[in-house]
């Protein structure tokens, strides 16, 4: 017997749905609409509820959604039209919510950028895109301004943040104190030229004339390095995104809608974990989200004091930042209800620590932007696991294959590449068809990480398949040496990855070192064959001040081992 989902089968045995927590469905729903319906239906349902806070001033969703009908039209009035691709180039902030969905109202698609990238990592991507609309940080406009002839951006749309606080804030970082001036200068700067947010939303709303998209329409591309290690735009559906929110509101049916949920969105949103969970998920449950343009300990800490956030997707770097600065000041982050880390693996002396602080659960996720990004997450009930990835959430279908013969299925507990296939995989990355088929076998997504699943369903990450080191014929996961490095008393953080050596490669290490002045490299490699079997102990390492890390905090092997062969070289 199987079950069939929006056009996919899934064929049992899945032994991951006996160990869901209670109340969460096997499957999903069928999936229709589009991403407007989520804040529609929130507005329409609960007017009056806070919809966004920034810096204290509260946006109500009935305020939402008409500012997202006037930046609509306003969008209209400026030649955007279903399928454009508009670039939103924003640090998190009330602007942003309203143009992502100003841009899908009209089935135009948005392309979601980092506003800290280089001007050399923007122009790229707008090279592959080619997006002529730009909703940008007024910080970053020049920039974009700068742009070659061939990537003139016709319609380019400055937002300044600062016009998204509070009135009273908005004068204060007028006055000619130093302090202020300084942080008038990071938040906001004069642009020449374009056309400033606060035109675009003095239109009348939009008509009722002007169609929503369509369900399987794309709604976002969203750049992603995916498994070649060139930044790619992963062609996102209405479809998708919606059926990944409906998949979080299923795996957590304790989180209520309406008012009195609170979200936090420290994640940028411009990430697909921060758009997922905080754009979608949370627009999805008409619950507050209150925006951080950026992680900073004390702002979510004050955040806490006054309203504890019900769900808080983070990172582990920001749950540890987070509990030591509330020791360091005597504060408390109680009241915090459930966690939910992705993007690298979490330590379970992290888990215990947090539980015990705030009261409440930290789950470990998984995902990938090409599907939405949600694939797993653990259960969050009594059943989560600490080091486990967790389960796959509803109507995902996975299997477990052997990476150099991917039709064939390895069994329980043995490691290999995982294949998945649900409503929240990606349609294939844009304007790439070549690269898109490679990534896919029989209709399945080739994740391009190394898995092992128990007998009850619980999935581990082994190690990404790019990523493994294959010293004297064997395979070394970098993962495993640096949760073990990490375990020593000297060193704070630890990047593994594989230099050349006539064996083929040889383990390679590079360490932060935690302020202790002794470092002994022999004794570390003893202390490393202590905890795993001798051919996984680094036979060199590096110390170095600090690791390459991503914009959510993900070590970046790439760059650490390009660093470390220049250091060879040398």
């Amino acid at each position: 017997m199987t079950t069939e989902n929006d056009g996919f089968v899934f064929a049992p045995p899945r032994p991951w749905v006996s160990s869901y927590a209670d109340g969460v469905p096997h499957d999903l729903a069928p999936i229709s609409g589009s991403l407007m319906d989520l804040v529609a239906d929130s507005a329409a349902e609960h007017p009056d509820a806070p919809a966004l806070e920034f810096f204290g001033r509260v946006t109500t969703y009935a305020e939402l959604i008409d500012a997202i009908e006037r930046a609509a039209n306003g969008l209209r009035q400026r030649g955007v039209k279903k399928g454009d691709t508009v670039a939103i180039v924003l640090p998190n902030c009330s602007q942003h919510i309203i143009a992502f969905y100003a841009v899908l109202r009209l089935g135009a698609i948005v392309v979601e950028h980092n506003p800290l990238y280089t001007p050399r990592e923007l122009r790229k991507q707008f090279e592959d895109h080619g997006a002529r609309h730009a909703i940008v940080w007024s910080k970053v406009a020049s920039t974009i301004q700068d742009f070659p002839d061939d990537l003139v951006v016709e319609n380019l749309i400055a937002v300044d943040v600062t016009k998204g606080m509070p009135a009273a804030m908005q004068v204060a970082l007028k006055l000619p104190f130093r302090k202020l001036v300084d942080l008038r200068d990071q938040l906001t700067e004069d642009v020449v030229g374009g056309v400033s947010w606060e035109a675009v939303v003095s239109s009348e709303p939009l008509g009722s004339d002007v169609a929503s998209p369509d369900t399987d329409d794309i709604a976002v591309i969203q750049y992603t390095s995916g498994t070649t290690g060139t930044p790619k735009g992963a062609s996102l559906t209405h479809r998708n995104l919606l059926a990944n929110a409906m998949q979080a509101r299923a795996w957590i049916p304790q989180v209520t809608r309406g008012e009195g949920t609170v979200f936090y969105a420290v994640l940028p949103m411009f990430h697909a974990y921060g758009l997922t969970l905080c754009l979608t998920f949370a627009m999805s449950q008409a619950a507050r989200l209150v925006l951080f343009p950026k992680f900073d300990p004390d702002m979510v800490l004050k955040a806490t004091k006054k309203r504890p956030a019900t769900v808080l997707p983070l990172v582990p770097p920001i749950a540890d930042r987070l509990m030591r600065r509330a020791q360091e000041k005597g504060m408390s982050i109680a009241g915090t209800g459930i966690g939910v880390s992705g993007a690298m693996a979490l330590d379970d002396a992290l888990v215990t620590p947090w539980e015990q602080l705030t009261g409440g659960i930290l789950v470990e996720g998984y995902g990938l932007s090409e599907c939405s990004p949600v694939l797993m997450v653990n259960p969050v009930s009594d059943k989560r696991r600490a080091g486990s990835i967790g389960l796959p959430v509803p109507g995902t279908e996975v299997r477990v294959v052997d990476p150099e013969e991917p039709t064939r299925d390895v069994g329980v507990g043995q490691p290999g590449e995982l294949l998945v296939r649900g409503p929240q995989v990606f349609s294939g990355y844009y304007g790439r068809p070549e690269e898109t088929e490679q990534v896919f076998v029989d209709g399945w997504f080739r994740t391009g990480d190394v898995v092992e699943m128990d007998d009850e369903g619980f999935f581990t990450v082994v190690d990404r398949i790019k990523e493994l080191i294959i010293t004297g014929g064997f395979n070394v996961a970098p993962t495993e040496v640096e949760m073990a490095l990490r375990q020593h008393p000297a060193i704070a953080d630890a990047a593994v990855v594989g230099l050349p050596s006539p064996d083929g490669e040889e383990v390679v290490a590079a360490v932060v070192l935690d302020g202790s002045p002794a470092f002994d490299p022999e004794e570390v490699r003893g202390f490393v064959k202590q905890v795993l079997t001798p051919y996984k102990a680094p036979r060199r390492l590096f110390i170095v001040d600090e690791l390459p890390k991503s914009m959510i905090g993900k070590v970046l092997r790439r760059q650490v081992k390009e660093q470390l062969l220049a250091r060879d070289a040398s």
